[in-house]
């Protein structure tokens, strides 16, 4: 294998929307920084049953409905 290619692999912490935390390793920004979950397994429809909506924090779901609202979506 070729020397310096890969990125570097730390440890980071991923904070959860509830506000728990955990350690795991990453190649996500650097040694100690903090990754913060908008969506995660605990609030995720796909895992928690199914019947809760997903906040529209850019708007894209709304833009995709009004471009393609002629089509029968």
């Amino acid at each position: 294998m070729k020397n310096d290619i890969h990125p570097d692999y730390h440890m980071i912490t991923v904070k959860m929307t509830d506000g728990t935390t955990y350690e795991t390793r990453s190649t996500y920004g650097k040694e100690g920084d903090t990754l913060v979950l908008d969506i995660d397994p605990t609030v995720h429809p796909a895992w928690t049953g199914g019947n809760a909506r997903l906040m529209d924090t850019g708007g894209r779901v709304s833009k995709f409905k009004k471009k393609y609202e002629g089509l029968g979506f």
